[in-house]
């Protein structure tokens, strides 16, 4: 039996057994994939660009700024997922963002890693494709020096 590691699938009853904090664990990989891909795709071609780019983009503020886009447009399941990543309760907080930003970041993650065990890749792309503006104009408004 063949087992594609890059796309694992995972059903619904075993999907409701994992925690919002692992759900998030595997949307952090998902969403900087993203970005990384978003940012070489829009002709990023140096590591050091690419790498300060990425970090802001996917800094707690900018996904925070990003799930404020998406919220109006979560399913009933999709909007039960972030709440409880909102919830979670995570054993420590970056200082670089407050509690609340972190949360709403927490919840993008679960959500993003809750969408990608279910093989919705295609939902995954539209929610980023407006999520990422939000996220670019947040980043943009706090970039240092």
């Amino acid at each position: 039996m063949m087992t594609d590691f890059f796309r694992p699938t995972m059903e619904a009853h075993d999907l409701k057994q994992c925690s919002a904090l692992a759900l998030a664990h595997m949307g952090d990989s998902v969403y900087e994939l993203m970005t990384r891909g978003y940012l070489i795709q829009s002709g990023l071609v140096t590591s050091r660009n690419l790498h300060r780019e990425t970090i802001h983009l996917v800094c707690a503020g900018a996904q925070a700024a990003g799930a404020q886009a998406i919220l109006p447009l979560l399913t009933e399941d999709e909007q039960a997922v972030f709440r409880h990543g909102r919830n979670a309760k995570p054993k420590s907080i970056p200082k670089s963002s407050s509690p609340g930003e972190y949360a709403l970041a927490t919840a993008v993650e679960a959500l993003f890693g809750w969408l990608y065990l279910q093989g919705e890749y295609d939902r995954i792309n539209a929610l980023f494709a407006v999520l990422l503006p939000a996220a670019q104009q947040w980043a943009k408004q706090h970039k240092k020096g």
